[in-house]
This record gives C-alpha cells, structure tokens and sequence, in this order.
C-alpha cells in the first residue's frame, strides 16, 4: 500500500524526484558522469566534488549489470542506476533546494534519449 509522504520536518526544505524509463543513449562512464553534470547544471544545483560511479564488472546477476553513480551536491545528492542490458535507468534527486521537475525529466529525455515518456515520483 502506498501512503502519502506525511512531512515531519516542515522547517527543512527538502524537494525528491525520481525519475524512470528506457533509455537509447551509449552510456559509458564518462557518458553517466556527463549526465550527472549536465543534469545539476541544468537545474542550477552545484557539486562540490566529481561523481562516484561503480560498474560491477560481472558480479551479481548478469541483469543488473550497469552503472551505480552520485554526485555529491551543495544542496544534497543525485543518485543515478543504470541497467545496460534492459536500457533502463533509475535515478533520484534529493535536494534541500527547490528545483524545476519539468527541467528535470526533458534533461533525463533529451540527454539520454528515452524511449516513450519516463514515469516520475515526486515526494
């Protein structure tokens, strides 16, 4: 069952999106790096430091082979997942900064070219 998020802590800003789907881009590291980048700077979040980016390299199931990445911000993080084989991506923006959420997912469509139109969550 879903429950609507109740806010406890109203004093503190806090704004979450996620964002999924499909993807048609080659991603690489450098590529996955250039999405974090280019998505912070798109929605005027700074990072204080590069991303951090796994590619397991064949441990686990052959499946959920891919890309886990984050990129640290001023203003909180961007969690980003990729699924090589299936082309489809997860990622999550939490912020104590407002920011556009339209920005946000024509970025993601546009930069990574998604296939059809990307389910969102805002919480």
């Amino acid at each position: 069952m879903v429950r609507p998020v109740r806010d406890i802590a109203p004093d503190i800003v806090r704004q979450r999106l996620l964002i999924e789907g499909y993807y048609a881009a080659d991603l690489d590291r450098a590529a996955v790096a250039g999405f974090l980048h280019g998505l912070a700077a798109s929605l005027a979040l700074r990072a204080y430091a590069e991303p951090v980016i796994f590619s397991p390299g064949g441990e686990g199931k052959a499946g959920n082979q891919g890309y886990d990445a984050f990129l640290p911000l001023v203003d909180s993080g961007i969690a980003a997942y990729f699924w090589t084989r299936q082309r489809f991506f997860s990622v999550v923006i939490y912020t104590c900064k407002a920011f556009d959420e339209a920005a946000a997912v024509r970025f993601a469509r546009t930069h990574l070219r998604v296939d059809g139109e990307p389910v969102t969550l805002a919480f």
